[in-house]
């Protein structure tokens, strides 16, 4: 009953077969390798349409990097209050812009609204060095709390972004499973939709260490390399994060993982509700936040399950935990089986 995160499950077999085929042999590092430069095709495929990818080890470095690409001084970074750039990643975005200011915006689900957006954003005037430079936006697919932006949704906080020029970033961490719950292409969730750049995350659906930023206008991407390079995120052997990608991408493996997980995670709700539980925000990829009482929540985690109270912030009134009650995350994955959910719930009965 391991429902602690996706980062604890494994590798996918697809991802791990791939990784095995290009283990052998020599190739010219640092990605200029021929297996680098198909992925690289292959993400041109994808998005319908000429990106520039570049490979990072981690999201934190994805989500950072892409944003220094567009720092400004005294910049400003607007996102969710709770979004992990601004609570779970150490600084590092505030590090690697030289200090660009993060302005959490609070809304239900972890999403921003575009009028709360264009309030946050108002309260620095474009001209007037005292408040700093409007420099981002950022927002999560899927969100923090589980919750997906619909397309219209990312579409109109796009044209706020927009309104003050600056750029859209997604935190796509769990990008894949956001894109089947909507059950759109990528190009629809992306920029078709008015987002700029984007952290492709592949470790939580499979990957053993594959994450990218994919700007959707090359010419944005000049330097680039230049912040991955000083960041320490240039891969020498890049080729096995291309290999990763190449298992994960091939016979649609990374829909059909993303798929598995949601479809555990809904799985669980639906039990929990049907034993008088209830989720604080509607459940929509592969995590879940349910609200049991407090007893039940410690007869889980003696029965086994790895699970974590979780703040339950941001939540409607009429959800919100009462004082005999505790929030907590469970994740889901590929790698989570339909006997692992029968035995959270039979342990929850």
């Amino acid at each position: 009953m391991n429902f602690a995160s996706d980062n604890w499950a494994g590798v996918a077999p697809a991802v791990m077969s791939a990784l095995a085929r290009h283990s052998t042999g020599f190739a010219p590092g640092y990605g200029a390798d021929p297996l680098t430069a198909s992925v690289n095709e292959t993400f041109n495929d994808i998005f319908e349409r000429e990106v520039a990818v570049y490979f990072v080890a981690t999201g934190t470095a994805a989500n950072a990097l892409a944003l220094a690409s567009y720092a400004k001084p005294g910049g400003a970074v607007f996102c969710h209050r709770n979004s992990h750039i601004n609570i779970d990643e150490c600084n590092c975005p505030e590090f690697m812009t030289s200090g660009n200011k993060l302005v959490g915006i609070p809304g239900v689900g972890c999403k921003i609204t575009p009028d709360a957006l264009r309030d946050a954003m108002s309260r620095f005037p474009d001209g007037v060095v005292m408040h700093g430079q409007v420099a981002s936006v950022s927002i999560s697919q899927a969100t923090e709390s589980g919750t997906v932006y619909r397309i219209g949704e990312i579409e109109a906080i796009a044209e706020a972004a927009h309104s003050r020029s600056v750029p859209l970033h997604m935190d796509g961490a769990r990008f894949t499973n956001a894109l089947v719950t909507l059950g759109c292409t990528p190009a629809e969730m992306t920029w078709k939709s008015g987002v700029d750049v984007l952290s492709f995350g592949g470790t939580k659906n499979g990957c053993w260490c594959a994450e990218a930023v994919v700007f959707f206008d090359p010419e944005k991407a000049r330097e680039f390399e230049y912040f991955r390079k000083r960041a320490g995120h240039l891969f020498s052997k890049s080729r096995f994060v291309a290999a990763q990608f190449e298992g994960y991408f091939e016979d649609d493996s990374w829909r059909a993982t993303a798929a598995h997980s949601n479809a555990m995670a809904t799985k669980l709700a639906e039990g929990i509700a049907s034993m008088g539980g209830r989720t604080a925000w509607p459940v929509e990829a592969n995590e879940l936040f349910p609200i049991l009482k407090r007893t039940q929540f410690d007869d889980l985690k003696a029965a086994g399950a790895h699970i974590y109270e979780w703040p339950a912030n941001d939540v409607s009134d009429n959800l919100a935990p009462a004082d005999d009650e505790v929030c907590f995350r469970m994740v889901t994955s590929f790698a989570t089986s339909d006997r692992d959910v029968a035995r959270f719930l039979e342990a929850l009965a």
